[in-house]
């Protein structure tokens, strides 16, 4: 087995835990963006910089609301206290925000604490700005709870 082909494994177990949290708080998820596609495209698109390789790995709706989920395992570093971002992820994810409006994306992490783009961007903005594939690292205390982003299971209504 490859590296590529271990870390897709753990995204795509992360993946799952992630679409049963929400569903169990009453969202309709489904899989989308590059783990949708063949292996071979997979493949082929991990060694790109195309945008479609970093389209969000789940939407979902509930009441009439629609998000998009960029499912991110491995994180966060377990002797830092910090969420590692890649710099086109967040840039990719900046576009697709910008593209999609005002359907929102969110970034949930190996620990289910969610962070948007636009606050990884904000809290590491301090940082040196690099295009060679850099990690931005921001600290976990700035992110949100599952439970407070995505809410409790709404209750269902009577039949009228």
């Amino acid at each position: 087995m490859t590296h590529w082909q271990k870390r897709k494994a753990v995204g795509d177990a992360h993946e799952q835990r992630v679409a049963a949290a929400l569903t169990a708080q009453g969202w309709t998820v489904e899989r989308c963006g590059q783990g949708t596609y063949p292996p071979a495209i997979q493949q082929a698109l991990a060694r790109t910089t195309s945008a479609l390789r970093w389209f969000p790995d789940l939407i979902a709706a509930r009441a009439g609301e629609v998000i998009t989920i960029d499912a991110k395992d491995c994180m966060p570093s377990s002797t830092s206290g910090r969420y590692a971002v890649s710099d086109e992820a967040i840039h990719a994810g900046l576009q697709f925000i910008a593209a999609n409006r005002p359907t929102p994306l969110y970034y949930v992490f190996g620990d289910l604490c969610v962070l948007t783009p636009v606050e990884v961007l904000h809290y590491t903005g301090h940082a040196e700005r690099r295009h060679d594939g850099a990690y931005r690292l921001v600290s976990t205390r700035h992110a949100h709870p599952f439970d407070t982003v995505f809410g409790r299971r709404l209750p269902l209504r009577a039949a009228s």
